[in-house]
Formats: C-alpha cells, sequence, structure tokens
C-alpha cells in the first residue's frame, strides 16, 4: 500500500477528448507538463467523464479521441516512464469520492462557480439543465484530492475551480478529520518529536488557538515538517492538532499557475478547432507551409510597398514564439520600412514551426504504427492511479463509517 504523497511533489492536470491536438494545446499545456514530469511526480488523465458533462448526447467519438490526444501526448514529450497517464472513466474511484462528496458539498457552492453560467450562455443550444452540468466542478475536486494532489497547475480562468476543491476539502476534514481516538494519537505523535520540539510545538498551538497568531501556525507546520522520525500519517495528525482541526484526510491543493498562452490562432483569435484555425501537431508539412503562407497580416498592408505594423499582425505573435532575436528584428524593420513582404516574413516561420514539428511527428508516426503500445500504457497507468486512488478510499471510507471490516 501506497502512503501519502509529500505535500511538494504531486501534480494533477487532466485534458477532455477531444481527438488530435494542436499548437494551441501544446504551447498552453503540453511543454509545461513535459517540464514538471520530472520535478514532479506527475498525474496526467483523459477527462472522458468530463466529455459527457456537455456532450452525453454523442458519445461517440470519446474512445478514439481519447487514444489519438494520448498519442500527441507522447509525441510532445510526456514520458510514461516518468508520468503516469490514464483514463479517468478506468479509474472507478473517481465516481465513488464525487458521490461521497456531493453528500457534504453545499449546492449554493456549485451554482457560485463562475463558469457555470458562462458555459451556459456559450453553450445555449446545448440542453445543460442536468446534475452532471451542475457538478462537474465536484467531479474536477474529486479528480484532484484522490490522488491528494499537492498543485494543479491551471491558468487564471481555472483558479476559482481549485479553489472550491480546497474548500471541499476542508470542509470534509473538519467533519470528518477527527475520527476515534484522534487525540491520544496525536500526543502520541508529539512524544516522539523529542522533548525541545514538543516544548516548541506545544508554544505554537497554545498562540495559535488562544491568540490567532498566524506567524504560529506556520512556524508550528514548519516544525512538523522538519521532523525526520515520523510518519506521514502522524504528520498529518500534527498539523490537524495545532489547528485543532483533526487529521488532513483529504490535503488541500495549491493553483500553480501558468503562464497564459502566447499562441495564437491563424487569424489572430484564440487558436481553437471550433474557430478552424489551427495547425495541428501532425499536419504535414504541405499543410502547414500553406496555413502559414495565407495567414491574415495586418490589413493597412494592401500592396507590397505600404508600411505595417508588427503589432498588428496575428504573424508577429508566431515569430515572438519561433523566431529569435535577429530575426525578429528584421521582422520588425522589414515590414515597417516595407523592405520585405508578407510573404518573405513567413518563410523563416515556415521553416521554424516544421522544425518544431518534426520530432514529435516522428514519434506520433511510430505509436500510430503501434495502438497496442499506446494501450499498453494507458492500461499500466490505469493501474498505476487505481492503486493510489484505492489507498485514498480506503480511509474515506473508514473515517465515514463505510469501512465494513
Amino acid at each position: 500500500m501506497s502512503t501519502a504523497p509529500d505535500p511538494q511533489t504531486r501534480i494533477l492536470s487532466g485534458m477532455r477528448p477531444t481527438g488530435r491536438l494542436h499548437l494551441g494545446h501544446y504551447h498552453g499545456v503540453l511543454k509545461n507538463w513535459a517540464e514538471l514530469q520530472y520535478n514532479y511526480e506527475c498525474f496526467f488523465f483523459v477527462a472522458d467523464w468530463h466529455a459527457l458533462t456537455t456532450d452525453y448526447e454523442d458519445p461517440a467519438g470519446i474512445e478514439q479521441n481519447s487514444i489519438e490526444m494520448v498519442i500527441d501526448w507522447l509525441a510532445a514529450g510526456v514520458n510514461p516512464g516518468s508520468a503516469t497517464m490514464f483514463i479517468q472513466s478506468q479509474v472507478e474511484e473517481h465516481a465513488e469520492l464525487h458521490l461521497l462528496l456531493s453528500m457534504m458539498t453545499p449546492l449554493s457552492w456549485l451554482e457560485r462557480v463562475p463558469s457555470f453560467k458562462d458555459q451556459q450562455e456559450k453553450l445555449r443550444e446545448k440542453d445543460l439543465a442536468t446534475y452532471g452540468f451542475l457538478g462537474y466542478p465536484l467531479l474536477q475536486s474529486a479528480d484532484i484530492l484522490i490522488y491528494r494532489a499537492a498543485g494543479v497547475p491551471v491558468g487564471e480562468d481555472q483558479v476559482a475551480h481549485v479553489e472550491i476543491t480546497r474548500e471541499i476539502a476542508r470542509r470534509f476534514n473538519h467533519i470528518y478529520g477527527k475520527g476515534v481516538g484522534f487525540e491520544e494519537k496525536a500526543e502520541a505523535a508529539i512524544a516522539k518529536m523529542g522533548k525541545k520540539d514538543k516544548k516548541l510545538y506545544m508554544q505554537q498551538r497554545k498562540r495559535f488557538l488562544e491568540q490567532g497568531e498566524a506567524d504560529a501556525l506556520e512556524i508550528g507546520r514548519a516544525l512538523v515538517d522538519s521532523q525526520q522520525n515520523i510518519s506521514v500519517g502522524d504528520k498529518e495528525r500534527l498539523i490537524g492538532y495545532l489547528e485543532d482541526s483533526g487529521k488532513i484526510i483529504l490535503p488541500e491543493p495549491q493553483a500553480l499557475l501558468t503562464k497564459a498562452s502566447k499562441m495564437p490562432g491563424l487569424d489572430g483569435q484564440k487558436m481553437s478547432k471550433s474557430y478552424g484555425n489551427t495547425i495541428m501537431l501532425r499536419d504535414d508539412a504541405d499543410t502547414v507551409n500553406k496555413k502559414l503562407l495565407t495567414m491574415q497580416t495586418d490589413p493597412a498592408r494592401v500592396r507590397r510597398d505600404d508600411p505595417g505594423d508588427p503589432e498588428k499582425c496575428p504573424v508577429w505573435d508566431f515569430h515572438k514564439i519561433y523566431s529569435n532575436e535577429e530575426t525578429q528584428d528584421w521582422v520588425e524593420q522589414g515590414c515597417k520600412s516595407a523592405g520585405i513582404g508578407c510573404v518573405d516574413c513567413k518563410k523563416p516561420l515556415v521553416e521554424a514551426v516544421l522544425a518544431d514539428l518534426e520530432p514529435m511527428q516522428k514519434r506520433a508516426a511510430e505509436f500510430e504504427q503501434n495502438p497496442d503500445a499506446v494501450r499498453a500504457i494507458i492500461n499500466e497507468g490505469n493501474e498505476a492511479a487505481s492503486e493510489v486512488a484505492r489507498d485514498t478510499m480506503d480511509e474515506v471510507r473508514k473515517v465515514m463509517g463505510l469501512a465494513y471490516s
């Protein structure tokens, strides 16, 4: 049985199964995942149940879209030897925790999530008067809490989802954290700290509980974290006893803010399949060349000798990502002086994008030719994720009186 993770090491992130991915996904998410996997214990999952919250009437493509998406993850450098990749619906504990959390989560918490009304407005053509749609933030919380994840990489627009997860974890721990014998077990853990640390710990607990001094809580937590001969379970009890809140069953995750993606679409809007303005990670060279050479440019440059403004041109945003400083200077000066034409400006960009895509496309082709290997990676990830999820649910059932053992 695995133990609870070091609170600094586990990361959880997921994507709905939309099929093949584009450059916006790569620069907005996948590059970050590829970096995180070597510094954290990463769990990356296909959120197929989440796809049903808005598309329950048309589930036919979910399975194939999931496989195609994982191929692009692998092609972009997500390594199954460093990260656990799995499919949400294949780890049934997500659903069980979602159900149990729904028993104690106030309805008003779900109704106030900003994206609830926003999505209803944007997707007015769909029937979203379902519990699945209302409850998807709670399912997201279950996704995170089942792995006791310390961090969740999100953009600013998703911070509210992490915050409600923190509130749900806090409420759960408050209700269920003080099981039978909690204080006796906490006192036994204190005795293991040694005379000096024990005295300091009790001083900080008294300062926090009697005087409400926040720095006492910080000092006390740091002291607990520094203990070398105390188990993770005892450390959780000590933190709970310090705060007078009980054992931390479900740790509160932190939002890890990712840099906003600067990858525009071919028309200057956000790159999105729904806008038809994408460069897919597996587009062939001729397709990429055609898409880039026909990109919109500064509308003021009607003729070749008209000067332009790079800041008004979507191509310039691509150069900021793909071109070095020397090329950017050449583009900026040439555009403003009409020294170069728009096709001249785009040619080095085509070369840079193709060079970036080439190794990914080679890896993708290998996995396309060996779908069994992709399924094996997913199945192995499902098993690894299930093992962690089962450990969490064992404890959740126990504190909720559902262990029956």
